[in-house]
């Protein structure tokens, strides 16, 4: 079995794996409206290159971060010549730009990658051990990550970088590290909301006017799931049930699709707000016009995209090294100008107030053991108020 000590998906995780598989844009008729917004939208992405590129080029000259290798680790890198790449992330955002900055630091090191969902990806290494094909070098995961660890697939190793992080995202079994962050909480429209209006608080939610208004993904950490946890955590067990029991009878639409998209249909004007939003996607799109402000509802939801070396590797070295970049301040300035929340303390946010430290708002901060060990009562206490 390959170091797989017969890990089994339990038949909720089956299901989640099916859900996730299948979600995705149905071709759903929408309004002239939604559609005008939706092209406004991709129409934007292009003017905020053009702006952000002039913006640079205008700025005074910023020498970017030298990263520095270890000259052992480089070596054997070198020997085993490439590395290949298990990742959800996005792949013209933020895989390229990481593979195109670590091979302008690094020579003889080739990146490949697999791009898919974080449970589809967990179920293909798990197969590959079985079948004693391990193909992975690197993975990276934002939930999921205890079926790999008890299934034998998490090595165990140390960069040079990860020297001087902060506890909470170095895993202190030496099976992963935190490679950027991801902050979750309210979005509104602000067409539909008036600022007067707007939501500031958990028990604004509460608020007749906005039953049947609400939206969010409801089979995911990054949707209802995250809130409920993030609730119960921020206000306490008793407190926090009874407030659920309250929300739910807001009729809170459920929409089982990607938070991005879940945000573009309250960008459109079909929901008032949306719920577990990640505060990045609001930001980017309100800077291309779009009707939409992120409010962190005290405390949110912060959870860390973790990286870790796969047992049985083929490239465990060269993977280390891709590792170690991506923990370095050289890596962490490619997730940060790609928009993405930097996990190193070092390394500021683009938007510094999308970062709680720098905002002035609380976070309940979800580490991969933690959340997956809570994941099945969240989701059971979804099923049992707001279905």
């Amino acid at each position: 079995m390959n170091g797989v000590s017969g890990y089994t998906f339990t038949p909720r995780q089956k299901n989640r794996i099916v859900e996730r598989m299948v979600a995705c844009w149905r071709g759903r008729s929408r309004g002239r409206r939604e559609k005008a917004m939706l092209v406004r939208l991709r129409q934007g992405w292009l003017t905020l290159g053009l702006a952000v590129a002039a913006a640079i080029a205008l700025s005074p000259a910023r020498a970017a971060e030298a990263y520095r290798p270890d000259p052992k680790l480089l070596e054997a890198a070198r020997k085993e010549r490439e590395v290949l790449f298990y990742t959800p992330l996005i792949v013209d955002q933020i895989v390229r730009p990481l593979i195109k900055a670590f091979q302008s630091h690094v020579s003889g090191v080739e990146v490949k990658y697999v791009r898919a969902d974080s449970l589809s990806l967990i179920v293909r290494m798990l197969n590959e051990a079985r079948a004693g094909r391990v193909q992975s070098d690197v993975w990276s995961l934002l939930e999921g990550v205890l079926p790999l660890v008890q299934g034998g697939l998490a090595a165990e190793f140390e960069v040079p970088n990860a020297k001087g992080l902060p506890a909470a995202l170095v895993d202190p079994n030496k099976h992963w590290l935190a490679t950027n962050l991801a902050v979750r909480s309210a979005a509104y429209n602000t067409e539909l909301v008036p600022k007067a209006q707007a939501p500031q608080s958990y028990r604004d939610l509460l608020d007749p006017r906005w039953k049947g208004k609400m939206v969010w993904n409801p089979k995911s950490m990054t949707g209802a799931w995250g809130f409920i946890g993030t609730v119960i955590k921020g206000m306490g067990e008793d407190e926090g049930m009874a407030y659920l029991r309250a929300l739910a009878r807001q009729e809170i639409v459920p929409l089982p699709i990607a938070i991005r998209a879940v945000l573009d249909r309250v960008i459109a004007g079909e929901y008032a707000i949306g719920l577990e939003m990640n505060n990045t996607h609001a930001a980017l799109s309100a800077a291309l016009g779009a009707p939409v402000k992120w409010v962190p509802l005290n405390p949110v939801s912060e959870t860390v995209q973790v990286s870790g070396i796969t047992k049985g590797a083929p490239h465990p070295n060269a993977g280390k090294l891709f590792i170690d970049f991506m923990v370095s301040r050289a890596g962490q300035e490619v997730f940060r100008d790609n928009n993405y929340l930097p996990m190193h303390p070092d390394i500021p946010a683009k938007i510094p107030e999308l970062r709680p430290e720098q905002g002035g708002y609380k976070a309940v901060m979800y580490s991969p053991e933690a959340l997956d060990a809570d994941l099945d009562r969240w989701m059971k206490i979804y099923e049992d108020l707001f279905r």
